[in-house]
């Protein structure tokens, strides 16, 4: 049975406190619809680019954009990297709901994706077969030999029932880093592992109530120094060797730093993006009628107003946009109160 071994020290502890403040703080902010949209739209892009690129894509975030946008039919295999990367991100937003931590068709959905067209049919969305070895990025020699393909469905069991267990007593943050860092050991598939890996650790992160997680790309972190994070999450040696002495406990506070890295990325990119309101007069008498008899209608407004009929529906669809009203009721009965912010 899988039984990880890591330490809640002082550092650990205290990365922990801190994703939870910031969570906390980026979870009370509004912001409007439009901004959010916009920088989910790059966080795809992003964590796209900076997954790939670890495992050696040459192509710049940049174009990585641009591939994004047109999706073009005729392609590289460096380019189907970068739309089969993207289109797992969206299939995993689409099943973030509450349920089991992860399961072996989800992993095995995932990977087939990852490696859609860029590998044999017959390695896409299984366990590996065969042996394979890691290679040292740098040196390209042998620098790890995971388990023999046979023990991989039994370590992948105990792994996914660890999860199971731990789900609601151990904090997701942990649950996240642990399995990201085991997934490498064991190596389960031929290919698209590093890639697997970090996708399903976005679905486990998700956990931790961040309402703004599609803006999140902790992907981009390791991106930054790739030879550190290869470093910090792989193990050295004969997986039969060094098994029994993993401790995750170092992993676990870099992973950590990570996050806390991308989440003050990710506030400052927000903050910077709120720019004070600025009202019409018109506007503000408005919203200064809502403040005094809690709503308005159109007709309470031609009373107030000597702008023109037309003009007036267009003062309210404009506040509408503005996230500042709402639109209650239809037709005759249609009136308008503040937002609740």
């Amino acid at each position: 049975m899988f039984e990880p071994r890591y330490q809640l020290n002082t550092n650990l502890l205290d990365n922990i406190v801190r994703i939870k403040n910031l969570i906390s703080e980026l979870n009370t902010q509004k912001f409007s619809d439009l901004v959010l949209a916009k920088f989910e739209k790059d966080s795809y892009a992003i964590s796209t680019h900076a997954s790939t690129s670890i495992e050696g894509n040459p192509i710049p975030l940049t174009d990585v954009r641009k591939i994004l946008k047109s999706a073009p039919s005729h392609i590289r295999d460096t380019e189907k990297e970068i739309l089969n990367y993207n289109r797992a991100l969206h299939r995993l937003n689409n099943v973030l709901k509450k349920g089991p931590a992860v399961s072996k068709k989800i992993i095995c959905d995932i990977q087939a994706m990852v490696v859609d067209g860029l590998i044999d049919k017959k390695n896409q969305g299984k366990y590996r077969q065969a042996q394979v070895v890691v290679n040292n990025p740098k040196t390209r020699q042998i620098a790890f030999i995971p388990s023999n393909a046979k023990d991989v469905p039994r370590l992948m069991d105990e792994l996914i029932a660890y999860l199971e267990k731990e789900f609601d007593s151990t904090d997701p943050l942990i649950l996240a880093g642990i399995f990201h860092k085991q997934f490498v050991v064991i190596h389960p598939f031929m290919d698209g592992n590093g890639r697997t890996t970090r996708l399903i650790t976005k679905y486990l992160l998700a956990r931790m109530g961040l309402d703004t997680f599609q803006l999140f790309s902790f992907e981009n972190y390791y991106n930054q120094n790739v030879s550190k994070y290869f470093a910090k999450v792989g193990v050295l040696g004969d997986y039969y060797e060094m098994s029994s002495r993993i401790d995750f406990t170092d992993w676990l506070i870099y992973f950590t730093d990570g996050i806390i890295d991308e989440l003050l990325r990710v506030q400052k990119l927000l903050n910077a993006s709120i720019v004070p309101m600025r009202l019409a007069e018109h506007e503000k008498i408005i919203i200064e009628y809502i403040k005094k008899h809690g709503s308005i209608a159109k007709n309470e407004y031609s009373k107030i107003t000597k702008r023109a009929h037309s003009t007036q529906i267009l003062d309210f669809k404009r506040l509408v946009d503005k996230g500042v009203i709402i639109k209650q009721g239809k037709a005759k009965a249609t009136f308008y109160t503040l937002v609740n912010k």
